[in-house]
């Protein structure tokens, strides 16, 4: 990537989302990262997403931190609006955002810091690494499909790549593009529902690459999170509620932004990375390898859930 380099490394503030005491342990372990930065963050600030005990707990925890603040959602449940009370209330030059069951690296901020020194440079993302409850990747499981846990999955470019948007809980944005954006819209992703919705950070990315056109969005794969992911997501029935739920997802997104933009990496996927996956898996199986046919049906159900999710969420507008 070529482009004007001003050599200065900006302010960064960042934003942890939290909305259960179930992860409390995970919430520390979060917050414990960030603040062993090789690149210290200017703040942190933790949204409690509407759970008034899980806010006293923390506010007890952390009142007398330097540096870290506690705050309330101050709009609807979700992660949309928690995101943007954590924006309203930053200062940061650059806003990152770490999911709250998630450990980063230490040279995580480092990483996403320095590609600002471009000024074209208005959001940069990582590469998220599951952490399996079980010790292992569920031999079913497709590395394809690690989006479904919220990870990296196989299929996106390695090393510093240009893309259509940044994946949520490894995320930074320059606060200049979020402020050109409104921030995050709320009715897009995980909103306190049932459901596991998404597609807030990809709605957020097409909106801000129209708004600034000379816009360049990053993934750098050195910066590493680490994303704990628990029993119930490792079982089949989550996966395909979450596949489903993907569909719905990206039905809302491309109401709002057209197929075009909506669906424009995705059918790079449907039509390269999946079949890919598919050849892999069945090619195992034939060489009578564990897994091989299980990863094979997988492949085939996420496809079908997503699609059927997709055409139901269409199907009702």
């Amino acid at each position: 990537m070529t482009g004007r380099q001003d050599g200065r490394r900006p302010t960064a503030a960042v934003v942890i989302c939290a909305y259960t005491e179930d992860r409390w342990a995970d919430t520390l372990a979060a917050v414990g990262s960030v603040r062993a930065q090789s690149y210290p963050a200017s703040e942190v600030l933790l949204v409690v997403d509407h759970r008034p005990a899980l806010l006293d707990r923390l506010s007890e925890e952390y009142g007398r931190t330097a540096g870290l603040r506690v705050l309330a959602n101050a709009g609807p449940p979700g992660l949309s609006a928690g995101r943007n009370t954590g924006i309203a209330a930053s200062s940061g030059e650059i806003v990152a955002f770490l999911d709250d069951d998630a450990v980063a690296e230490r040279d995580w901020l480092r990483h996403l810091a320095a590609a600002y020194a471009d000024p074209r440079v208005m959001a940069v993302g990582g590469r998220t690494e599951p952490v399996w409850a079980s010790g292992r990747r569920p031999g079913w499981f497709p590395a394809e499909f690690d989006w479904v846990v919220g990870c990296t999955y196989r299929g996106l470019p390695h090393g510093t790549a240009r893309v259509r948007n940044v994946l949520g809980g490894n995320a930074s944005y320059r606060r200049t593009a979020l402020a050109a954006t409104g921030g995050f819209a709320p009715g897009i992703g995980r909103d306190g529902g049932p459901r596991p919705l998404g597609c807030e950070e990809t709605e957020l990315c097409i909106r801000l690459s129209r708004a600034r056109p000379d816009a360049v969005l990053l993934i750098d794969d050195r910066a590493v999170v680490h994303h704990r992911v628990p029993p119930e997501r490792e079982r089949f029935a989550y996966f395909r509620a979450r596949t489903y739920a993907e569909g719905l997802s990206k039905a809302r997104l491309t109401r709002r932004v057209g197929t075009g933009s909506g669906l424009r990496s995705e059918r790079a996927y449907v039509t390269r990375v999946l079949p890919a996956a598919l050849a892999r898996a069945a090619r195992d199986a034939l060489l009578a390898r564990p897994d091989g046919a299980a990863r094979a049906g997988a492949v085939v159900t996420g496809l079908a859930m997503a699609t059927a999710g997709y055409v139901r969420e269409r199907a009702t507008a």
